[in-house]
């Protein structure tokens, strides 16, 4: 990404380069205002700006003078493409939001391909707690983080010896990924006062986003560990054999499942929802701006008694399914208290294949809560122990199996 040419100007050279790295400046800074425009979050005129508070113009003077003082000062290696994308990074950083980033163009792939669930890396999904730490929201079970013994809610302090302090999560995961076989050097804080190094060999990881299988009883289960472009489909073709079957319930496990695309999630309620039924709501401060319902041409599984597991790894498009479900009375939650992600991103395409994504609502369950920071509780909360999993046992599953036998 960073080439490394470093800066060695005579007089005359430094205004050539400081006149079109100004000319490049305008460029981003019009392109953005245009994307924003378009998409009617700025508005130009006659329109009303989302954000109010900020002003219609901006003095850049400070950025020029600072500009000026790297060119001339800064001895290390710079580039045009580094400063134009430490500009763009830190006017996402200023909303202080950890969902809100600038990609650059490496970036935007390894987030795309993350989507893709195709990658090198560890297998673990990433967040940020409440104290904007980095944290491991849910290892992937069989991949190099979980067999390493990563745990939720660990919190990563340095990677490869960096500090993780005022990192995003994106630029947490691009330097944890790297080439298959590879390694790489993780500290972790554990309940709060437990320290631990951890060296982990990188894998290639491609995962398919829907497991299913029947149980004994009967019973159909779907494991969904992310919600991305396949997800609909293949929970569809699972739903169908389940029907074909005349299963006596069915199981939709969303364990560590982290999130990912909010059409994913419409699509899945909508295999249980009436037409009609609402999947939630999104408001940009206090004015509705979406509104998501079944369909009723996909409700395969409606009618079919379905419990919902989820535990703190669930976030996001989990939230929204299992809320959607559980208030329409399609199905009961077991498990424990969910991540608690209650706000909707939005990607926007950049010039050159840069991409921003923006927190551009939150977003509402059926029932009228939003549940960011707070989560959402099971109608059965149980915890799976230590003991249990290391013994190859699952309570919260055996719970949902019973549940559904007693039906």
């Amino acid at each position: 990404m960073s080439k490394k040419h470093s800066f060695n100007f005579q007089k005359i050279t430094k205004k050539i380069h400081f006149s079109k790295i100004m000319i490049l400046l305008t460029f981003v800074i019009v392109y953005l205002l245009g994307v924003n425009v378009g998409n009617g979050n700025i508005g130009l005129g006659t329109g009303k700006p989302l954000n109010e508070q900020l002003s219609s113009k901006i003095d850049y003077s400070s950025v020029n003078q600072l500009y000026g003082l790297l060119r001339d000062n800064y001895d290390g290696s710079l580039n045009d493409g580094q400063v134009l994308d430490g500009l763009k990074t830190g006017l996402a950083n200023s909303t202080n939001d950890p969902y809100t980033e600038y990609f650059s163009v490496s970036q935007a792939s390894d987030f795309n391909n993350q989507l893709n669930e195709s990658f090198s890396g560890i297998g673990a999904e990433m967040g940020k707690n409440s104290n904007n730490q980095i944290i491991i929201v849910s290892p992937i079970s069989g991949f190099p983080a979980d067999k390493a013994g990563l745990k939720e809610q660990d919190i990563i302090t340095t990677i490869n010896g960096e500090s993780t302090s005022g990192m995003s999560v994106d630029t947490a995961v691009s330097k944890i990924r790297g080439p298959a076989n590879t390694n790489v050097k993780l500290n972790i804080l554990r309940g709060g006062n437990q320290q631990q190094s951890f060296d982990i060999k990188r894998e290639k990881i491609t995962l398919p986003s829907v497991k299913s299988k029947t149980l004994d009883g009967n019973i159909g289960y779907i494991s969904i560990n992310q919600f991305t472009d396949d997800t609909t489909d293949l929970a569809t073709k699972a739903a169908q054999q389940f029907k074909s079957q005349n299963v006596k319930g069915i199981v939709l496990d969303l364990r560590g499942n982290p999130g990912g695309l909010v059409n994913a999630a419409v699509g899945i309620c909508n295999l249980w929802l009436k037409n009609g039924q609402m999947i939630m709501q999104e408001k940009k401060g206090n004015e509705v701006v979406n509104t998501y319902y079944a369909d009723g041409n996909s409700n395969i599984l409606n009618g079919v008694p379905t419990v919902v597991l989820v535990d703190g790894g669930s976030a996001s498009a989990s939230e929204i399914t299992a809320g959607a479900l559980h208030d329409n009375n399609a199905a009961t939650i077991v498990g424990e208290k969910t991540f608690g992600k209650g706000v909707v991103q939005q990607i926007f395409n950049l010039s050159g294949g840069a991409e921003a994504k923006i927190t551009v609502a939150k977003w509402y369950r059926p029932n009228g809560k939003n549940i960011q920071h707070i989560g959402i509780t099971p109608d059965k909360t149980i915890t799976n122990s230590k003991d249990q999993i290391s013994a190859g046992t699952d309570s919260q599953l055996d719970s949902a199996k019973q549940i559904l036998q007693n039906q």
